[in-house]
């Protein structure tokens, strides 16, 4: 990596002085100039320069240089979220090619440094990647390449199961006995608007034998691990799992770089639509010659282009906050526009309130991609984008339209967005029976598991556990318990579904 030379530097500042024009407020900017085949590295390691040692990095370089070998894709930019933030500028980009990623990368950057759900990451995540990668060397140094790396498989295969709301749950502890005192009061006690009845309602006998029966409860469940269902499967196991110390660490490392990529996966639609939304601005309005029309429309119709079967964030999220800007200009929204019914009037409706710019940095600031979705993906919107679901036909092989109905379309994105489209799963109990073994939860959203991940995952969680492991699910609308023993999966019925 070199250092970019004087004409990128003053590219920079140009660009930087059209973000600050803007309103942008964004981490100090450090741009570094590669070549292709260290772009191919970088992008491998997840955008940083170093990380532990592994066969899936290697996989992931082969893959991406040749794509470019056979001019299949091209990578413009990379950019990290840290402070200061890095990015990467290819070697032979035309210059029209360097403002666009520069532009696109500040919208990144104000992105990464205002989004609520960016709030809680590490910003010296490329020095936490350098030590863990130099802590994994050195148990392959003393435990054998093969050994340390077949765990780290296990662990990549579980890097899922994490709590999302995890880092901005407070960590202090409730005061239980008070709260459990007025908990019990309220589930105990029926309603009762005569006091003189009280006693006739709420007999003292049988109030006191609720209490008890409470109290009994809430000890059984305090003896209990976890006491309550836990979603950071990979954080119960790292405390909890009969494993070595560098086990339990290399855990840990795959957990914590879980957790610093979980925002970029929660926002995917919005920061490349915020990042879009604001090269196309800088580049259109302010830093694009007469004579680099073509070169950026070239390259910018490449990256809105929508590929068959498949959903452009890009596209999608730059559309969305064009519509709320929009929107919000003309004062589309609001019980008045929604009692509105008809066509002519919602056509020329503009209330010419000028309130989009300030929306769409409040919409940046404290939306995910699920509320995103969910609140400014309009049937409007819906019908002007042309959006429609599709399966495939099975008689032909061929994909072909399901349906342009709207909430089934939105439904359908929601759906693929809500925990990335994975299942919900929980930590249950951890001594289940009393046989040591570990028993997790799948939390029921109307779609089944899918039985061979479920099985990989069990096969995963029990190299890890070292006891049988069991999920409670169901199965063609049955309560089933999956189990696996070390040896083989068997399915039985249960009782009653897993509930959170």
């Amino acid at each position: 990596m070199a250092p970019i030379p004087q004409y990128l530097r003053e590219l920079q500042a140009e660009i930087q002085g059209y973000a600050d024009t803007y309103g942008l407020a964004y981490f100090p900017q450090v741009f570094e100039l590669i070549d292709y085949r260290q772009m191919c590295e970088i992008a491998s390691y997840g955008g940083f320069p170093v990380r532990y040692p592994h066969w899936r990095f290697g996989m992931e370089y082969d893959h991406m240089i040749k794509s470019h070998t056979y001019g299949l894709s091209k990578i413009y930019e990379l950019v990290i979220n840290t402070d200061p933030c890095y990015a990467y500028l290819l070697e032979g980009n035309s210059q029209v090619d360097q403002k666009l990623v520069m532009a696109h990368v500040y919208g990144h950057n104000d992105f990464f440094r205002n989004n609520h759900y960016f709030s809680r990451t590490d910003r010296r995540m490329i020095d936490v990647m350098a030590n863990n990668a130099s802590r994994v060397r050195r148990y392959m140094d003393r435990f054998g390449v093969n050994t340390v790396e077949s765990f780290i498989d296990t662990c990549l295969s579980l890097d899922n199961l994490i709590d999302p709301w995890l880092p901005f749950r407070d960590p202090r502890p409730r005061p239980a006995a008070v709260a459990d005192d007025v908990q019990d009061d309220d589930r105990v006690r029926l309603q009762n608007v005569r006091g003189y009845l009280e006693d006739y309602i709420n007999p003292p006998e049988f109030v006191e034998q609720q209490r008890q029966k409470q109290r009994e409860k809430r000890e059984t469940a305090k003896r209990k691990n976890p006491a309550q269902p836990e979603r950071d499967v990979l954080g119960f196991l790292m405390q909890n799992a009969p494993i070595e110390s560098w086990e339990a660490d290399v855990i840990g490392i795959v957990r914590e770089e879980a957790y610093y990529f979980l925002p970029q996966m929660q926002t995917k639609i919005m920061n490349e639509g915020w990042a879009s939304y604001w090269h196309s601005r800088i580049m259109t309005e302010k830093a694009l010659r007469d004579d680099e029309v073509i070169d950026y429309a070239d390259v910018v119709s490449g990256v809105f282009a929508s590929a068959p079967g498949q959903l452009n964030p890009y596209k999608l999220g730059v559309e969305l906050f064009r519509d709320i800007e929009r929107r919000w200009d003309q004062g589309k929204f609001g019980p008045e526009w929604d009692r509105c019914d008809r066509l002519d009037e919602r056509t020329s409706w503009d209330k010419r309130l000028g309130l989009g710019k300030a929306k769409i940095f409040e919409v940046r600031r404290l939306y995910n991609d699920v509320t995103f979705i969910d609140e400014f993906f309009t049937m409007d919107f819906c019908r002007e984008q042309k959006y429609f679901t599709f399966q495939e036909n099975r008689r032909t092989g061929r994909l072909e339209i399901e349906s342009r109905e709207f909430q089934q379309i939105k439904q359908r994105l929601l759906g693929a967005l809500t925990n990335f489209g994975q299942p919900f799963i929980y930590v249950v109990d951890s001594n289940y029976l009393n046989r040591g073994e570990l028993l997790l939860g799948h939390r029921h959203e109307g779609s089944d598991l899918k039985l061979d991940y479920a099985r990989d995952t069990l096969r995963a969680v029990e190299k890890v556990w070292r006891r049988p492991v069991a999920i409670l699910t169901v199965i063609d609308e049955k309560p089933k318990r999956i189990r696996f023993d070390g040896s083989e999966i068997g399915i039985a019925d249960e009782p009653e579904a897993f509930k959170v």
